[in-house]
């Protein structure tokens, strides 16, 4: 996992400067700046919006009694949408942009929160059970799976 983090990390910015440079070549320098400025300003105020769209959705769910997880990996990836979107880049910004979208975004949130969590049958370690007053409470204990 480290090393493929590591080549990310060295790989991804020589991608973005080649394909600045290509894109810079073909359209000038002055219309690729723009873009890339463009792109940082449009994209912060969208993550400022839909952050503080997502902060209240926080809020409500802790209003309602319920665990705000979704809604909370969605703030994460939301700070990782404006630190992909004031990176220099369109491949950055790409995916910047991908993040803002609401359904991939809860989408993504949906399959971490089901890869960290993992229920056991009941009698066993980790074992969740239904609460006896049927108001869709589970209690219980998990474990994480590595």
């Amino acid at each position: 996992m480290a090393g493929k983090l590591l080549l990310v990390f060295i790989a991804l910015p020589l991608v973005e400067t080649w394909l600045l440079i290509k894109i810079g070549g073909m359209i000038g320098a002055v219309w690729t700046i723009l873009a890339v400025i463009s792109t940082a300003v449009i994209g912060s105020q969208l993550v400022r919006r839909q952050g503080l769209q997502t902060f209240a959705n926080v809020q409500a769910c802790q209003a309602r009694g319920e665990m705000p997880a979704i809604p909370m990996l969605e703030g994460a990836a939301l700070l990782l949408a404006g630190a992909f979107l004031v990176t220099p880049g369109f491949i950055t910004d790409t995916l910047g942009f991908l993040l803002l979208v609401p359904p991939l975004r809860q989408q993504a949130a949906r399959q971490i929160l089901a890869r960290a969590i993992t229920i056991t049958p009941a009698g066993q370690p980790g074992a969740a059970r239904q609460s006896p007053d049927n108001n869709n409470v589970i209690e219980g204990e998990y474990r994480r799976d590595e």
